[in-house]
């Protein structure tokens, strides 16, 4: 069997949790920040789990992660 490509936009936005789940960081936090509420750039701060009907896709994305 002939080994599987990354795809590499996918590999430098998920990481892989020790449980197998996807992490991903929130949008909305590059520019015009002025604008967002104290609160919203706070809550989006944080990383975010990818939902579990996107979790197969990611996986064939990513194979080796």
């Amino acid at each position: 069997m002939p080994k599987v490509k990354t795809k590499r936009g996918a590999a430098k936005r998920f990481r892989k949790t020790a449980s197998g789940k996807f992490k991903v960081k929130h949008a909305f936090m590059r520019h015009i920040l002025t604008s967002k509420t104290r609160q919203r750039k706070r809550h989006l701060r944080h990383a975010l789990v990818v939902a579990a009907s996107d979790t197969k896709r990611l996986q064939r994305m990513l194979p080796y992660l």
